[in-house]
C-alpha cells in the first residue's frame, strides 16, 4: 500500500506540530474541540474544529458544521478523508496523537494540503 500512497508522515520535531496524512486540502485556524465519542458530539459549535480519534457514517452529519476535522487514525481513503472532500472543508488524518496532543479549546491552523496540524494557543 505505501508503494501507492507513500510511507506514513515522519513525526514532527517542532514542538506544538502534528504530521498526518493530507486527507482534503484547505487551510483553516479556529477552536479545537476534541469529541472522543458520538455521544459528546453536541460540544462540537459550528465553526470549530473536530478532532477525534476516527469518523465513521453516522459521525457524517458533523461535517455540516465542522470548519475541519483531524484524526488519529485514516489515510486518504479513510471515511474521514472523502468526506470532508465532499464537504470542502480541511482534513488532516492518521495523526496518531492528535486527541492526546491537542488541548480541548486550543486554537490550532489545519494545513489540509500538506497534512499539518500547528497548536497555536491553548
Amino acid at each position: 500500500m505505501g508503494k501507492f500512497f507513500g510511507a506514513p508522515p515522519p513525526p514532527s520535531d517542532e514542538p506544538g506540530v502534528l504530521r498526518g496524512a493530507a486527507g482534503s486540502a484547505g487551510s483553516v485556524r479556529g477552536v479545537a474541540r476534541v469529541v472522543r465519542s458520538l455521544a459528546d458530539a453536541q460540544r462540537l459549535q459550528p465553526g470549530e474544529i473536530l478532532v477525534t480519534e476516527t469518523t465513521a457514517p453516522a459521525w457524517t452529519p458533523l461535517f455540516a458544521s465542522a470548519a475541519a476535522v483531524v484524526t488519529d487514525t485514516g489515510g486518504v481513503l479513510s471515511h474521514c478523508a472523502v468526506v470532508a472532500r465532499e464537504y470542502m472543508i480541511p482534513a488532516v488524518v492518521g495523526t496518531a496523537m492528535a486527541t492526546a496532543v491537542i488541548p480541548d479549546g486550543a486554537t490550532i491552523e489545519v494545513d489540509g494540503a500538506a497534512g499539518v496540524v500547528r497548536i497555536l494557543a491553548d
